[in-house]
């Protein structure tokens, strides 16, 4: 919950100006989409965003393991870690959320491990 509302976690509007557009911001509104509003969302917490605090630490796990020669072997290398990627790995990045969030809140925007 934030400010007493439950939000869907399909869009976090972040600080971004595509994100902060009213052009997008209109849009989603129109479809019906509930978003958490860059006004409401810390925008330089990577420690708020699945993709960031638990999937990419998985994938670079997997793809750093030897160097690459160039950006297209990395990029090959990432593309194959990602679609060998175990759906499990995203859920317990997804369902660690909440604790990630009061973390945020207990720590006022701050930086928490």
């Amino acid at each position: 919950m934030l400010k007493n509302r439950h939000w869907i976690f399909q869009f976090q509007q972040d600080s971004a100006l595509a994100h902060r557009a009213r052009s997008t911001q209109n849009w989603l509104t129109a479809r019906g989409i509930d978003f958490i509003g860059h006004e409401d969302w810390h925008s330089s917490s990577p420690d708020l965003s699945p993709l960031d605090y638990k999937t990419w630490q998985h994938l670079e796990e997997k793809v750093c393991t030897k160097p690459h020669q160039n950006l297209e072997s990395l990029r090959a290398s990432l593309a194959k870690a990602a679609a060998e990627t175990d759906m499990s790995v995203v859920r317990a990045a997804i369902d660690d959320w909440p604790r990630q969030l009061r973390a945020c809140i207990q720590n006022r925007g701050g930086h928490f491990e």
